[in-house]
């Protein structure tokens, strides 16, 4: 069974939730601003979708240009910044056992189902 990662807010993840259901694709939905992610939990995530911090973060986000944007930052630095404003994460994130990808594009999704 798939994991979503979804902020209901978010048209792209709507749009792939929608599409999970119409193609009666088993997954289990995860509210990650209600119940955020751990730093370990995202180290995990990271492994699964084989890419560094950096690219798991919204850096349009206001929360990101105000505190963030342009300072010198770790992983781990922006790990704490995922983890204390989990906003900052891209979405949706359709996650399998042993991978994941951040499915903003339906075809992309498509592929990884």
């Amino acid at each position: 069974m798939f994991q979503i990662l979804h902020n209901p807010r978010c048209g792209k993840s709507r749009n792939c939730l929608a599409f999970l259901k119409e193609n009666d694709v088993p997954f289990e939905v995860i509210n990650y601003l209600e119940n955020p992610l751990s730093a370990i939990e995202i180290k995990v995530l990271l492994k699964k979708l084989n890419c560094k911090p950096i690219e798991l973060v919204r850096q349009k986000e206001t929360i990101w240009k105000d505190n963030f944007k342009g300072k010198p930052l770790s992983d781990e630095d922006i790990i704490k910044a995922l983890v204390k404003f989990p906003i900052l994460i891209e979405r949706p994130i359709v996650i399998d056992s042993k991978k994941a990808i951040i499915a903003r594009e339906i075809q992309k999704l498509n592929n990884f189902i």
